[in-house]
């Protein structure tokens, strides 16, 4: 069964521009462990993704996408260089993990943190309950009325 998936990336780590033009990407970097659950245990392939700009004035849905592997091992916590690095993380029994997203479509008109929150239908999405959290789920019902939003 399809489910529905809000993930966040600040603009100037990866953008929506970026994944367009990329086509395919690995979502890593997630140093979370409810997201990361979220990825390993929940993802499936062909589940959708609202592409959601964070940390940008004003945070809004941006694009969609879609869920395009299985999970596997986030080749980043194992490389000493990068910014997700996890010393603790064993190549036997990865802390992390990461899937391959796909790009689907750009919005036109992004939708803002705002809008979203003035939608009677959207009061209970987890983005305002769970700020924090980088990947959050998406009732089929928001998902609905975020696509009449958007048009």
């Amino acid at each position: 069964m399809k489910k529905y998936w809000l993930c966040k990336s600040e603009p100037d780590n990866y953008s929506i521009d970026e994944l367009e033009e990329d086509g395919i990407t690995p979502w890593d970097g997630v140093r979370n462990y409810a997201a990361r659950n979220f990825m390993r245990d929940e993802m499936q392939v062909g589940d959708v993704v609202f592409f959601y700009h964070s940390n940008q004035k004003p945070p809004a849905i941006v694009g969609v996408m879609e869920v395009a592997s299985e999970p596997y091992p986030d080749a980043l916590q194992f490389d000493p260089d990068s910014k997700y690095f996890d010393p603790k993380s064993d190549e036997n029994d990865p802390r992390w993990v990461n899937v391959d997203m796909k790009f689907i479509s750009k919005l036109k008109n992004p939708i803002g943190r705002d809008a979203l929150k003035a939608e009677e239908a959207l009061q209970g999405m987890e983005l305002f309950r769970l700020g924090r959290l980088s990947i959050t789920h998406v009732t089929e019902e928001e998902w609905n009325t975020i696509q009449e939003m958007i048009g």
